[in-house]
């Protein structure tokens, strides 16, 4: 069971909070402060945490700071009732991963939850596995009942990219930023290339397709 902390200082809203979570299958901790959540965390392990931001003796942008500046990188989805694009800004600079503005939709959170769980035990794993298909960050290599297959990197990050976020369009000017860093001497053209490249790999394979979505760009597609 995902143990979540919920830092909160309104006793009502963390009540509620508390009550959705465990509703859902979580576990939930709870802290009335940045300072308390700090306390807990020296001694339990915990995989998720929601944050508000206005509390007293440490609010959620200080209490972010800390954490990442101590070298934690515990997935952090601020909640706040302030909603210009400054807080925003502010909540991500400092560290936050997701940012959600009260009230709350408690269906909408435990999705936000769930990617943030999602991402952060790939991260921590290096891999991604897809019903029998495996990628294996580090060696750039992917595994199916075929075999072990090294791709090479623009190639494998493409599909680790797509595969991290299932049914999630990327256009290509998004994967070219992020893929290839901007390269002036490549263009758009080349994500279709490669996309070609990795279909024909893995044609073979029934675990995931990448689709093509006419005028926005690619998704992978997880096959049940």
């Amino acid at each position: 069971m995902f143990q979540i902390l919920v830092v909160e200082d309104d006793k009502n809203a963390r009540k509620l909070m508390a009550a959705v979570l465990t509703r859902y299958g979580y576990e939930p901790i709870c802290a009335c402060d940045g300072v308390e959540a700090l306390e807990i965390l020296d001694h339990k392990h915990i995989d998720l945490i929601i944050l508000d931001v206005m509390m007293p003796r440490m609010d959620g942008y200080e209490f972010t700071n800390t954490l990442r500046s101590g070298g934690s990188h515990i997935p952090i989805l601020m909640v706040t009732a302030r909603e210009t694009q400054n807080d925003k800004k502010r909540g991500f600079i400092v560290g936050a991963d997701d940012y959600m503005v009260k009230p709350v939709d408690e269906e909408e959170m435990i999705l936000r939850i769930a990617a943030l769980l999602r991402r952060s035990q790939i991260a921590g794993e290096r891999k991604l596995t897809v019903g029998q298909t495996t990628l294996y960050y580090d060696a750039l290599s992917v595994e199916t009942p075929e075999g072990v297959m090294e791709l090479p990197q623009k190639e494998f990050l493409l599909l680790f990219k797509l595969l991290s976020y299932p049914n999630k369009i990327y256009t290509r000017r998004q994967l070219m930023d992020e893929i290839w860093d901007m390269d002036s001497e490549s263009d758009e053209r080349t994500v279709d290339v490669h996309v070609s490249r990795v279909r024909e790999r893995f044609r073979n394979v029934s675990d995931f397709e990448i689709v093509t979505v006419r005028g926005l760009g690619y998704k992978a597609v997880i096959c049940k």
